[in-house]
């Protein structure tokens, strides 16, 4: 380890291989993996739990206490996966009672001054860009993109593969595979480019394109929209997906365009 000025907590878990750059803080109860490297001026607390090869840049601060009145200094942990990369100023704060963890997937980009509040559950392969912002008990799947000061409200998800505009304000749930966009949030179309980088095939992004003409385009209310998907579309993983998506949503998911 390579830490003049820095102090490390004697409790804290190190890999052998891990740079520290000086005047960087990390507290006790950490463990961070092999390979990662660690920037100056950045602050790790108490139940971080860092993945192998990450890099984390000067100004952030991990695993800080949440924001919220109700925390009573449970045993919570932050998570954070393998080759991860934390940009400048970035914050993100652990868990509570209620999930008892936040969680950062494999091979994210999260980007300078963005926070991430406490009891949210991201997956891998994520880019959130500069000055993103997530409240408390949000779920993020997979390879979801949020473009630069997006906002989303608490306990709201966001499906695989999705992507939201920049400055979007995120009130409902948005469905794996769609582009997110206007005000209020609206579905604008599939995230066809996202997935043909992905290796979806032409049939399987016209396959999508067709759940979400019935869901958004011909003026079938959800549960009728459903229904005639699964009716009429052959069983799929990318169909079962969004439809058990829709059925498990809380908030509801977010409107067409079109609608009122």
């Amino acid at each position: 380890m390579n830490q003049p000025l820095a102090y490390v907590h004697p409790g804290a878990k190190i890999a052998k291989n891990v740079v520290i750059e000086p005047f960087t803080t990390i507290h006790n109860n950490v463990v961070i993996g092999e390979g990662t490297w660690i920037g100056s001026n950045v602050t790790i607390m108490e139940g971080a739990r860092i993945g192998k090869n990450c890099s984390i840049f000067p100004g952030a601060v991990i695993s800080a206490t949440p924001q919220d009145k109700k925390f009573n200094d449970e045993d919570t942990i932050t998570e954070i996966g393998d080759n991860t990369t934390i940009r400048e100023c970035v914050t993100i704060n652990r868990g509570t009672a209620d999930r008892m963890k936040t969680k950062i997937g494999k091979n994210c980009w999260i980007m300078a001054y963005c926070h991430i509040a406490h009891d949210c559950i991201v997956g891998d392969n994520c880019i959130f860009s500069n000055n993103s912002t997530l409240a408390g008990h949000i779920n993020v799947g997979d390879y979801v993109v949020l473009a630069g000061m997006a906002a989303v409200q608490q306990f709201c998800s966001i499906g695989n593969h999705a992507f939201v505009t920049g400055g979007s304000l995120v009130r409902k749930d948005v469905p794996p595979y769609v582009k997110a966009a206007r005000e209020p949030l609206s579905y604008v179309g599939i995230n066809s480019i996202g997935l043909r980088r992905r290796g979806f095939t032409t049939e399987k992004i016209r396959e999508v394109q067709n759940i979400y003409r019935i869901l958004y385009q011909q003026n079938y209310n959800n549960t009728q929209a459903v229904a005639i998907i699964e009716a009429e579309m052959e069983a799929t993983p990318e169909r079962d997906e969004v439809l058990e998506f829709i059925k498990n949503s809380q908030r509801g998911i977010m409107k067409g365009y079109f609608s009122n």
